[in-house]
């Protein structure tokens, strides 16, 4: 019996989740399905530069697991930027990490970010540099998205 399909855990949405050739009519195209969890693995390994096995703790799935997901969308990409297809990210088994909660000491703003975009360096509306995670929002936490109903890891 097959093993039940851990949940992936992806930090943020793409900004643009659509990208053509320059030129090429959209009726021309190929498109090439790119995962939201595929797109998190590049995220995190080319752009962030993490090893398999840091990225692969914040997808919340095993190193071996995050070496298949890493190369499919390495394929992918590729296939699309050598063969001129579209490329479009939808899709997949996720959770969404939850919002991290901050404040400022200095003027009291308050403000969310998803859990693997880094902690700010200031406040966003005053820029004080003196600014906290907020106390009820210790700790990790997942907020459910699309996913796959296996076991969860909490981390």
């Amino acid at each position: 019996m097959a093993r039940p399909r851990q949940c992936r855990r992806v930090g943020s949405m793409p900004e643009s989740n659509y990208f053509n050739p320059r030129g090429v009519p959209l009726s021309a195209l190929e498109e090439v399905i790119l995962t939201v969890d595929e797109f998190e693995a590049i995220r995190l390994a080319d752009l962030e530069g993490l090893y398999q096995e840091q990225a692969a703790e914040k997808m919340n799935v095993s190193r071996q697991t995050f070496g298949r997901i890493i190369e499919s969308a390495h394929k992918k990409v590729a296939d699309a930027l050598v063969k001129g297809k579209a490329l479009k990210i939808e899709g997949g088994e996720f959770e969404m990490a939850s919002m991290r909660n901050f404040s400022c000491y200095d003027c009291q703003h308050s403000w969310e970010l998803p859990y693997g975009t880094g902690r700010p360096g200031n406040c966003p509306s005053c820029r004080s540099g003196n600014i906290r995670r907020a106390e009820e929002d210790k700790g990790h936490d997942v907020r459910q998205g699309r996913c796959c109903g296996g076991p969860q890891r909490k981390g």
